[in-house]
C-alpha cells in the first residue's frame, strides 16, 4: 500500500526569488560549501575515482544548500516519517481487535474511512514537502530546461505507476483492506506488479524525485532520499506481516476442506 499523491494544487511560484546560491555559511557570505577533497585525474580513468570520497562530496554539497532546521523542513521531515506510522499501526491494531470494523459497523466502511485519512495526511505531507522547498535556495545545476524536463518524465513516470497500481488494486486492496479481512484471492501480477514490487512507493518516490527537480531544489532531493528510506523500512515492517495474513487464510482453507 502506498500514497496517492495530489501534487498538481501545488504549482505556484514562491513568492521570493531563492534562485542561486545556497543558504549562507556564516552572516552576510552566501556561497556553496567548498570541498577540500580534490577532483580525480580524469586521465587516469575511473580507476582513480574514490566513489565514497564522492558520494560524501555530494552530500556535503547538497547539505550546504539545506537549513536543517529550518521550520518547514522539519515539518515535512515529520509528516514524511508519520504517515507509514500512522498506517501501519492502525491497521494492526484493526487485525488485532477489529475495534474499527465495530465501530464502524462493517471492515469495508472502516477500511474507507482509514483510506480517506491516508489521503488527507499524504496532501497535508505533500503541501509540507513543497513549503520546505520553497523556503530554501535553489541549486544553479539543476536549474536548467534538460533537467526540467527530467523531473517533468519522473513525474509522468511516478503517476502512471501510482495510478496503474491503485487501479490494479482496488480502494481497498491499497489502502490495507487485508488487514480488515478483506483479502483477495490471489496475488495481483498484472502491470505494474508484473515489473516492480512495491510500484505504489516506488512511483511515489519517483514522483518527489521530479518534483524535487522540476523546482531545481536541494531541500527536496533530500527529502525524497527521506521518503524512500521510510518506505524501505515500511517495506520491511510489511512484507511479513501480509504474507502471515495469507498464510492463516490458506490454513483456515485447508482446514475447511
Amino acid at each position: 500500500m502506498g500514497p496517492v499523491l495530489g501534487v498538481g494544487g501545488f504549482l505556484e511560484a514562491p513568492a521570493r526569488s531563492l534562485q542561486g546560491n545556497p543558504r549562507p555559511t556564516s552572516p552576510g557570505r552566501a556561497g556553496p560549501v567548498r570541498s577540500s577533497v580534490a577532483a580525480p585525474d580524469c586521465c587516469g580513468g575511473l580507476g582513480n575515482i574514490d566513489f565514497r570520497k564522492a558520494d560524501l562530496c555530494i552530500m556535503t554539497r547538497l547539505l550546504g544548500y539545506v537549513d536543517l532546521s529550518e521550520p518547514h523542513f522539519v515539518a515535512a521531515v515529520l509528516a514524511i516519517v508519520f504517515n507509514p506510522l500512522f498506517w501501519n499501526v492502525v491497521a494492526r491494531w484493526e487485525h488485532k481487535t477489529r475495534k474499527l470494523s465495530k465501530a464502524f459497523g462493517s471492515p469495508r466502511l472502516a477500511c474507507y474511512t482509514l483510506g480517506g485519512a491516508i489521503l488527507l495526511l499524504n496532501v497535508l505531507r505533500s503541501h509540507c514537502f513543497t513549503q520546505a522547498m520553497l523556503s530554501q535556495p535553489r541549486m544553479q545545476s539543476l536549474d536548467n530546461p534538460a533537467a526540467y524536463h527530467v523531473g517533468l518524465a519522473l513525474l509522468g513516470v511516478g503517476g502512471v505507476f501510482v495510478l496503474s497500481s491503485f487501479l490494479a488494486l482496488g480502494f481497498t486492496g491499497t489502502f490495507l483492506g487485508d488487514y480488515f479481512g478483506i483479502l483477495k484471492e490471489a496475488r495481483v501480477t498484472m502491470f505494474p506488479f508484473s515489473v516492480l514490487d512495491n510500484p505504489m512507493y516506488w512511483g511515489s518516490t519517483a514522483i518527489y524525485l521530479g518534483w524535487a527537480i522540476v523546482h531545481a531544489s536541494p531541500t527536496g532531493l533530500l527529502l525524497t532520499a527521506v521518503v524512500a528510506l521510510i518506505y524501505m523500512v515500511a517495506i520491511v515492517y510489511e512484507e511479513p506481516f501480509t504474507a502471515e495474513i495469507y498464510q492463516q487464510k490458506a490454513s483456515q482453507a485447508c482446514k475447511r476442506s
